[in-house]
């Protein structure tokens, strides 16, 4: 293993790091609280991961997602997820010019900075299965043509979780290429007195101007390379995963009945990024085990699927890797 030099990479994270600051307290003159959800979109930003969020309506998960983009300067396309869209809708298709008596490409607004994909479970499979080579090789194919996404590009996907009329269930292969998934809860009674009093105004809401220029999140995530994870913190990482799908070798067989699929590779992969991203938050220039416990919940809950058992006891995955993370030793 090379040598790591602690001082040099300290002093590249506090060159980065400056941003973070500027861009928190942008968001927060139109977002009150949601901290943790603010957190966990920039850990995305960092770590090229994109975001599933879930949450009852009127969370300010579309604003949050709005400012963000407003607050670094990025493209934006809010995108509204319904049961008539088409993948020709989202990600463009060939135009017939009656004049040149030739085709031409439209792209779709899938060709921008950040995406955010309102709903997404209201649409198809067939749609919801054209964000699936944009996630993964970030590029679009028209027709016989291939475009290269610009980066930084981010799928943020929202969903409601109370309402299932008229929603379709994500495809497992989509779900698997979400970095993580936030769970957006309620805002404490403080933060919603103040949001009423903030809000509750005829005027138009403040804008939100922009605080980082989108290479200061590219210059972030060559520092994310950098910083130094223990082989302790990375076996610590492999044997999470490796519990949800054999939970029979780490002492718990009795959650081998309550799971039907464990975490795939992604999962090893996204919590490897995401915990150096929260490193990189907290401003450190290493991983720890904490950094990996703090963001395993959000890697680890869609990827695990409940079996029929799991299910019929009101076992939810958020239970199932609730126990794993007690089983696994901590380095």
């Amino acid at each position: 293993m090379p040598s790591f030099d602690l001082s040099a990479v300290n002093e590249r994270l506090r060159d980065e790091y400056q941003f973070v600051n500027d861009l928190r307290e942008e968001i927060a003159r139109v977002v009150v609280g949601q901290q943790y959800m603010i957190d966990r979109l920039l850990i995305g930003l960092l770590a090229r991961g994109h975001v599933l969020l879930e949450g009852v309506p009127g969370l300010a998960k579309t604003l949050t997602v709005s400012a963000l983009a407003q607050a670094i300067g990025t493209s934006f396309q809010r995108i509204q997820f319904t049961p008539d869209l088409l993948p020709a809708d989202l990600i463009g298709t060939l135009i017939y010019n009656q004049k040149e008596g030739d085709f031409s490409i439209k792209k779709g607004p899938i060709f921008s900075n950040l995406i955010l994909a309102d709903e997404v479970n209201r649409s198809p499979a067939k749609v919801q299965s054209a964000l699936l080579e944009a996630m993964q090789e970030r590029q679009v194919t028209i027709s016989d043509s291939t475009f290269p996404l610009e980066e930084p590009f981010l799928v943020l996907a929202t969903q409601n979780p109370i309402e299932q009329e008229g929603t379709y269930p994500l495809p497992e292969a989509q779900v698997d290429r979400f970095m993580l998934k936030i769970l957006v809860s309620y805002p404490s009674r403080e933060d919603e007195l103040e949001i009423m009093r903030r809000m509750a105004q005829t005027g138009p809401p403040p804008k939100v101007r922009q605080v980082v220029a989108p290479e200061r999140i590219l210059d972030a995530r060559r520092v994310l390379n950098d910083l130094y994870i223990d082989e302790r913190v990375e076996q610590y990482i492999v044997d999470l995963v490796m519990a949800t799908r054999e939970p029979a070798s780490y002492g718990t067989p009795e959650l081998q009945r309550l799971i039907s699929f464990g975490a795939s590779p992604r999962a090893t992969i996204n919590m490897n990024l995401a915990g150096r991203a929260h490193a990189f938050l907290q401003q450190r220039a290493y991983v720890t085990p904490e950094d990996i416990r703090s963001i395993a919940p959000d890697v680890l809950r869609h990827r695990i699927v409940p079996s029929y058992e799991a299910e019929a006891e009101e076992v939810t995955s958020d239970d199932l890797v609730e126990q794993v993370m007690e089983t696994v030793e901590v380095p």
